[in-house]
């Protein structure tokens, strides 16, 4: 090391890499080492006692020890579950503003082996505090006591800082990086669909609307209380001066008045025309939002007429699957399903492929390989997170992944699934059993998790509780859709072949009761150059949920948005 100059400073000026099984791995753009680097290692970090590192990150616990000489601090950066133990002398740093949870530190010290017989494999011996960041231990409201996850909801800036929104965070970070593995894999093009659409994917009609219409209406009222539009008799008064004006300037010509006179008396009564045109257009100003026989006049909205957030980037990404094969969109969709349930968001994520010249067949093989591939990336990489859920929340958690990576999935028709219902008498559904109902979540998982025990592809579904650009099949009654049901969560994927035919889907659309203008667009699909194609999308944070065994959906996106609850 250069001189005495700090640790950081001079790790800051050379090149930070590993140098092999006795060297820290330091951050790239961060003058620290990460603490997974450090006792992720399968030595536990053994192998690099002796070493100078810097580490920063929030305290789980601390405590003063040897009558206050000394404290031990439980440091998390939230790069791995478990924590790095740290000692620090009272002679480094004053320990009263270290100890309390919740405390961010920054520190420079030296690695060590610690004694034997305790748990810790390696510590860190402070030899400078770089930073602190304080907490008041009154004020804090997350405490050390095991705290529920509907608590940690009124507190959803903070509570990345617990152990289980972060094994989460950590989770969901790999499947999405798992989800643009696999389909970059496969040659999948990833294409970003509007958040904003004119038209409803799914028919179901609960969209948050996007309007300005409301904030021009409230600009508008309060504009008119500070100036209110002129009386009808002011705008009389405003005509009669129009009209002198005009009559003075007739007078001028007729009487042959020199040019200066006439066009001064013109300019005047251009000034009075100009005014009279304002007050009569601010007369015509009324609060409330514009109208056209009777409804709102969308026209005079920001996008000219109506707009929502997107329920789906299913239709745009189709237009793009239809010139470049196979395509992917990965992003926030929106239902404004007014449901407390504990599977229901109003945002929430969707990983929606698309793959032109494919069939029913090729979408179902496609959608149990990524399932799989998803299962196997986090027992390969997030088996410590994994193993927390296990011991907190779902002791099956790990076998059911396993399970589900390894296991080849069922395949049955819809009409063959209610078959298998109608005969079970060990149970009582809350949902009678018939075909053409939509399969409740009750059905989903006694097929899953009883019949099967394993998950299960239903496919060919009855067209009246379907989408209508899913293909009608020729029986004319069903269409060629497929749900993958897993345990625990009954189903994650929802997917179809696509309805290539122009004729067919235009009279869906008519049969479902939707105006065919918003989907013009979609028809010149068909219309130019159609193919068949098919696609599926997966709910990402029921991917999450049947990952981690955790029970509400509320938990597995950072920032959850349900009725009543948008407040950060």
């Amino acid at each position: 090391m250069a001189g005495d100059a700090p640790l950081v400073q001079q790790m800051a000026s050379t090149t930070l890499a590993d140098d092999g099984d006795s060297s820290p791995i330091w951050a790239k753009f961060s003058c620290r080492v990460l603490i997974r680097n450090i006792i992720c290692r399968p030595d536990g970090g053994v192998g690099l006692a002796g070493q100078k590192v810097a580490v920063g990150g929030w305290v789980k616990t601390g405590r003063e020890q040897g009558k206050g000489s000394f404290a031990f601090l439980e440091l998390n950066d939230g790069s791995c579950p478990a924590n790095l133990q740290v000692i620090v002398e009272a002679s480094v740093a004053p320990l009263s503003q270290l100890v309390h949870t919740g405390t961010c530190v920054y520190v420079e010290g030296e690695l060590k082996k610690p004694p034997e017989g305790t748990k810790q494999n390696v510590e860190l011996k402070v030899e400078k505090v770089i930073d602190v960041g304080p907490v008041d231990p009154a004020k804090y409201p997350l405490p050390k006591t095991r705290l529920t996850l509907e608590f940690l909801r009124d507190f959803v800036h903070l509570r990345p800082r617990t152990n289980t929104i972060s094994a989460v965070a950590r989770i969901r970070n790999a499947l999405a990086y798992a989800t643009h593995t696999f389909f970059q894999k496969h040659g999948f093009l990833y294409v970003h669909t509007p958040i904003i659409t004119t038209s409803d994917c799914e028919g179901a009609g609960e969209m948050f609307q996007v309007t300005t219409l409301l904030n021009d209406a409230e600009k508008l009222e309060k504009e008119l209380q500070k100036n209110p539009p002129p009386s009808e008799a002011e705008l009389e008064a405003a005509r009669f001066f129009v009209k002198e004006k005009g009559e003075n300037v007739a007078r001028l010509k007729s009487a042959k008045a020199s040019k200066e006179d006439i066009s001064a008396a013109v300019a005047e009564l251009t000034k009075a025309k100009e005014s009279f045109t304002k007050m009569e257009e601010r007369s015509k100003l009324k609060p409330g939002l514009p109208q056209k026989d009777g409804k709102i006049d969308y026209s005079q909205d920001f996008f000219a007429r109506q707009a929502f957030l997107t329920v789906s980037g299913q239709l745009q990404v189709e237009g793009f699957a239809c010139a470049l094969s196979s395509v992917y969109t990965f992003g926030p969709t929106f239902r404004a399903e007014h449901s407390h349930t504990s599977r229901h968001l109003a945002e929430f994520w969707m990983v929606e492929p698309e793959i032109a010249f494919a069939d029913l067949e090729d979408d179902m093989n496609c959608a149990e390989a990524y399932v799989k591939f998803l299962c196997q990336w986090l027992l390969d990489n997030c088996l410590d997170d994994l193993e927390f859920m296990v011991k907190h929340f779902d002791k099956s958690a790990i076998d059911r992944l396993k399970m589900v990576s390894s296991t080849p999935f069922k395949r049955i028709s819809y009409t063959e699934a209610v078959e298998l219902l109608e005969k079970v008498t060990d149970k009582k559904f809350e949902n009678k059993v018939e075909w053409g109902i939509d399969l409740a979540s009750e059905h989903e998982r006694y097929l899953t998790e009883v019949i099967f025990q394993k998950p299960v592809i239903v496919y060919n579904y009855p067209k009246g509780i379907k989408a209508f650009y899913m293909r009608l099949n020729d029986d004319m009654k069903t269409v060629a859709a497929m749900d993958v049901l897993v345990p625990k969560v009954g189903e994650l994927i929802g997917g179809s072949q696509r309805e290539e035919r122009h004729e067919v889907i235009e009279k869906r659309i008519l049969e479902m009761g939707l105006p065919l203008e918003p989907y013009e667009w979609y028809l010149d699909l068909r219309r130019y150059g159609t193919v068949k194609h098919c696609g599926f999308g997966l709910g990402f944070e029921r991917m999450v949920l049947f990952a981690t065994g955790i029970d509400n959906i509320r938990d597995v996106i950072p920032f959850p948005r349900y009725p009543g609850r948008a407040d950060l």
